[in-house]
């Protein structure tokens, strides 16, 4: 099998990578985090310099007629940098109900740059399960009315539109009667408290106050968004896998660097093979990664694959965000060196999406319902 990128997506990758590599170093990072959480000329740039947001939309569109594949080369150039602009929630998520619900419009302004989304789906007591919503939306003459909480709304912030799901009907954990809506951030009724991250970026809690929305603010069919909503959540979670690829790799890499600098006794720390052995097992874990996240876009939209990489992949964050912290001493958890950032970063995602647990266990579910 041939798993090499074509000429379109090794451009893709490699513009994206030297536009990194100059102008998103740390401290341009670190002035952009304490400052808004993003900037909006870097975003006009990914648009309008790069073309990286038409990357995974049909030429039709004005994409480059890509799809999950480059959304996975671009999460994991944007991780190696901890890129905090909302790719995931923008061009992934937002772009990915847009396409499925046929709303062209949302489609080309996203890829203009003028529109960012931001996903409202988690709710205070739902523990990652996408159908636990006591978010309720009521017919309102020719629109709906929204009444509800929504928690850590990742980019809430800065985003022009939120997308939010809402029970329409059923109870409160059935997957029937989930409806999808994009609301403009500034709508009647929007109430937002928001604030900074532990990995630099910005999220929300979003209350609806009976907040009116017109009629055409709904995505898809009442009732029956479920299905919709479960596989575009599978999809950036696959390209979350994507971005821990490229943290992993730069831990492993900050993390041997370093050790080739440290002296302990006369001699460069990464000389002391039991150093050298946990290095391997960083390194191990980021191409067994790469394997995973590659895997899990490939077989899209097969749950199981996605949580058998999210779970891999969890644990693999997690042991290569303590070894680097660990082989840095001290030094690793301040401000001033980057791999403290990068081990807060591969902290956040662990849990996004569901974490390593969750997802073991939706494996577990999804393996022995098919064996079954």
């Amino acid at each position: 099998m041939d798993f090499s990128f074509t000429e379109t997506q090794t451009m893709v990758r490699d513009t994206l990578a030297r536009f990194l590599a100059d102008r998103y170093d740390h401290e341009t990072r670190m002035k952009i985090s304490r400052a808004d959480g993003w900037s909006p000329n870097i975003w006009k740039a990914f648009a309008e310099e790069l073309g990286i947001l038409a990357a995974p939309f049909a030429e039709s569109l004005g994409g480059l007629g890509g799809g999950a594949v480059e959304n996975m080369i671009v999460m994991e150039e944007l991780g190696k940098a901890l890129v905090l602009e909302p790719y995931l929630s923008t061009v992934v998520i937002g772009g990915g109900f847009a396409r499925e619900t046929g709303r062209t419009d949302l489609i080309e302004s996203i890829i203009a740059g003028t529109t960012t989304t931001a996903f409202a789906w988690a709710e205070p007591k739902g523990r990652f399960d996408p159908a636990n919503i006591a978010t309720a939306a009521k017919k309102s003459g020719g629109g709906w009315t929204l009444s509800g909480h929504k928690a850590v709304v990742r980019d809430a912030p800065f985003a022009s539109h939120l997308i939010v799901t809402a029970r329409t009907g059923g109870g409160q954990r059935e997957q029937a009667g989930v409806s999808l809506f994009l609301v403009e951030s500034g709508a009647k009724g929007v109430v937002r408290r928001d604030y900074p991250t532990v990995d630099g970026g910005r999220a929300s809690e979003v209350y609806f106050e009976n907040a009116e929305v017109p009629g055409d603010a709904l995505l898809g069919e009442a009732d029956g968004a479920f299905p919709l909503v479960s596989r575009i959540i599978d999809e950036a979670t696959t390209a979350l896998c994507a971005e821990a690829v490229g943290v992993l790799r730069e831990l492993h890499r900050q993390t041997q660097d370093y050790a080739q600098q440290r002296k302990q006794f006369g001699q460069p720390i990464s000389k002391f093979q039991v150093l050298q052995h946990r290095m391997v097992d960083m390194f191990m874990e980021a191409e067994q990664a790469a394997s995973m996240a590659l895997m899990a876009t490939l077989k899209l939209p097969n749950p199981a694959a996605v949580s058998m990489a999210k779970a891999k992949i969890g644990k693999g964050l997690t042991l290569s965000g303590q070894e680097a912290i660990q082989i840095h001493g001290g030094m690793g958890m301040t401000d001033e060196l980057a791999v403290g950032h990068y081990f807060k970063r591969a902290t956040m995602i662990e849990s996004q999406f569901g974490n390593t647990d969750w997802h073991l266990q939706r494996y577990e579910a999804l393996a022995f319902g098919e064996a079954a």
